[in-house]
């Protein structure tokens, strides 16, 4: 359904993320779970979101890709330090020579080729990922796809030519070509604030490796952000976004970074497929636990685009969020509907449903009373559709 949708733009964004599942605390049942993280147990949820390039709305989900690693052999009881040393070196060893098909790094170039096939060949698909999408297999994927680009956060300072000049140097030498203010969405690393960065672009061939048969270099466009006037006590934002687009004036440039930051989406929509659908909280077997989460992973994409209309078009109208029998339903269910429905009255509405109490006003609704609300709203609809049926 999200691909039909998709159809309609032109240009469409789809940002990537990967998220841990962790389901340490199931004591049995644990096969079809695996290793994550620091010590934990669950599984690993890879999610590729659909993004409107205008105002960076959620349209819906292209693809997920879910796993788990399998379980680590124990060591030998009797190991010494130097026979642990050697079996960590071979394990190594077997993992880098492992095809890349089947490593997990691959599900970046797998998002790429199956949303391609996806989307409607008059429809340009952009992905941005965030540095652990930074793989020189996701360039070279792309220069084989027909109607694909990529915005990628370099984590590597790439050599680009047999100079050997290097990428940040070859940047940081590049006069500033504007300045651009935007908002910064608060992370465990910093808080949330408008800041203003600098920018900076040009034309790079990163070198490709020996392991690629086709060894041409990569064409790309580098965009170099970084912030002006960093408060005290922040750390200073740092950003060296690849592309595959063209990046010829600062007007482009200025959409680069404007869709890079719409990244953060799928950020917001692993945290409330975490904290408001409470997707770990639940304690299934491995299988039932995958049928769950498919079915969460489509309520946490409508809470995403409720959310999202709430705080930015709170007076849009209703019906650009919920379907006439969801606005009916609603309306019977308020004490006072208003003559015109807008998304901030529906999303207050829903909210009273998951148990938003009105003498609070003034807290800000959280995820998890929408979440209740959602659900509630779905059964009652549900219930009046059997009810009308019989």
């Amino acid at each position: 359904m999200t691909a039909e949708t998709v159809a309609e733009y032109d240009v469409v964004l789809c940002v990537g993320d990967t998220t841990f599942l962790d389901y340490g605390s199931i004591e049995a049942k644990k096969e079809g779970y695996g290793p994550i993280g620091k010590g934990g147990n669950g599984l690993i949820l890879h999610s590729a979101l659909a993004i409107e390039p205008q105002k960076g709305q959620s349209i819906g989900l292209l693809w997920q890709k879910l796993w788990n690693r399998e379980p680590k052999q124990k060591p030998p009881k009797e190991e010494t330090p130097t026979q642990k040393k050697k079996r960590q070196a071979a394990a190594r060893k077997e993992a880098r020579n492992r095809p890349f098909e089947q490593k997990e790094s691959y599900r970046w170039v797998e998002a790429l080729t199956t949303v391609e096939n996806l989307v409607s060949k008059h429809t340009q698909v952009i992905h941005a990922f965030d540095r652990e999408g930074d793989i020189t297999e996701v360039f070279d994927k792309v220069r084989q796809l027909q109607h694909t680009g990529v915005i990628v956060r370099a984590a590597h300072n790439r050599s680009l030519d047999s100079e050997s000049e290097r990428l940040w140097s070859k940047l940081e030498g590049q006069p500033i070509s504007l300045e651009q203010e935007i908002e910064l969405p608060q992370t465990s690393k910093r808080s949330a604030r408008k800041t203003k960065l600098a920018v900076r672009f040009c034309p790079v061939n990163l070198r490709t490796p020996y392991r690629f048969d086709n060894r041409d270099p990569l064409l790309v466009y580098a965009v170099y952000v970084t912030e002006v006037d960093c408060p005290e006590g922040e750390t200073s934002v740092e950003w060296m976004l690849l592309t595959t687009e063209v990046v010829a004036d600062i007007q482009t440039a200025s959409m680069i970074l404007r869709w890079y930051s719409y990244r953060w989406r799928v950020e917001e929509y692993h945290k409330i497929f975490k904290s408001g659908c409470q997707v770990e909280k639940y304690r299934l077997a491995a299988e039932g636990m995958k049928t769950l989460i498919g079915f969460l992973s489509v309520i946490a994409v409508e809470l995403l685009q409720l959310t999202y209309l709430h705080r930015t078009q709170p007076l849009a109208p209703a019906i650009e969020i919920l379907n006439p029998l969801e606005l009916k339903i609603l309306k019977a269910k308020s004490p006072k509907p208003p003559k015109l429905l807008t998304v901030n009255w529906a999303v207050e509405a829903i909210a009273r449903l998951g148990g938003y109490l009105e003498h609070r006003s003034k807290t800000p609704i959280g995820i998890q009373v929408l979440w209740r609300g959602w659900l509630k709203l779905h059964d009652l609809c549900e219930g009046w559709l059997l009810a009308k049926e019989t």
